[in-house]
């Protein structure tokens, strides 16, 4: 099969190559999936887990990619709730091949069905932003109908994830980041935008019942002042250095969960969430999207068939 693979860690972005490898091999739990659509996280080739397995042992060369729409095109043995020919979407698991490729192996606990009215396109752009602003808010957030929430770089992918999934939960939502995204922002469901290059920002915000974090630095550690008493700052950037007043600071990786993709799938296909996509390609431009990815707007995705 043709797939995107890196050989070489040190130089992992910029060995990116379309080159012929082989054809998964589907383990007990899992299946395979013919890719139709794929995305990607740009600093994915930086990460330890990308280039190990769950054992810690080297796998290079890598085929990088974890978002992931299709079709099953193979059910191993011991593996149920899946058939042969459903479209699926799903993120994999970080310590194995990714979906920039025809075809990946996938455990399908990881997959959840695609429904007809979701096109394999926008598909391929919704299971990182959206399970991480679901966990982000729900899970390690606890947000509830009726508080507020400040949503730092709401500009971006993961950003306007979480604009769209508080917002449609009955959150008050504030959006922080560059004033070029403050339309964006608001059209999204945003009741207010604050500017993070203005001096003092923080007084246009106030308190808020969960700050959820996606930039880090300087701006994370101004935050812990404006959660309320008991209130949570959740960041997916850096552990936060500072704790509300009697309350928690955390931070957190994305992790695959059925229940709560299937929750944001839901949501898309009854058109109450939309994941942003950016640029398409096609496989065999697929190096060059991964190394131009930084400073667009939107998920790039890789259409593969």
């Amino acid at each position: 099969m043709k797939a995107v693979r890196s050989h070489d860690r040190d130089a992992a972005v910029k060995g990116l190559a379309v080159e012929e490898a082989p054809y998964p091999y589907a383990g007990s739990g899992d299946v395979v999936v013919r890719v139709r659509a794929a995305s990607f996280t740009p600093e994915e080739l930086a990460w330890s887990s990308s280039w190990v397995d769950r054992g810690g042992r080297d796998r290079a060369p890598v085929i990088p990619g974890h978002e992931v729409s299709g079709e099953v095109a193979e059910v191993a043995v011991g593996t149920t709730g899946l058939s042969v020919g459903q479209r699926v979407i799903g993120l994999i698991d970080w310590n194995r091949d990714g979906s920039l490729a025809e075809y990946v192996a996938v455990e399908a606990r990881d997959l959840v069905p695609l429904p007809a009215g979701i096109d394999h396109v926008e598909a391929a752009a919704l299971p990182m932003p959206g399970l991480t602003a679901w966990q982000g808010l729900f899970v390690h957030g606890r947000l509830e109908a009726g508080q507020s929430v400040l949503v730092h770089g709401a500009g971006g992918g993961v950003g306007m994830a979480a604009t769209q999934l508080a917002r449609e939960a009955g959150a008050r939502v504030i959006g922080s980041g560059r004033a070029g995204s403050r339309d964006r922002v608001l059209e999204l469901g945003a009741e207010e935008f604050v500017d993070l290059e203005q001096p003092g920002w923080e007084e246009a915000v106030g308190r808020v019942n969960l700050v959820f974090d996606v930039l880090g630095g300087e701006v994370l550690n101004r935050s812990a002042a404006l959660v309320t008493p008991g209130g949570t700052l959740v960041s997916i950037h850096e552990p936060p250095p500072v704790r509300p007043e009697d309350g928690q600071a955390l931070f957190f990786v994305v992790e695959p969960d059925r229940g709560h993709l299937l929750e944001v799938v839901r949501r898309c296909r009854e058109g109450r969430f939309h994941p942003l996509v950016g640029a398409v390609h096609p496989l065999d431009h697929a190096p060059e999207a991964f190394r131009a990815k930084k400073g667009t707007v939107g998920k790039t995705v890789i259409q593969v068939a």
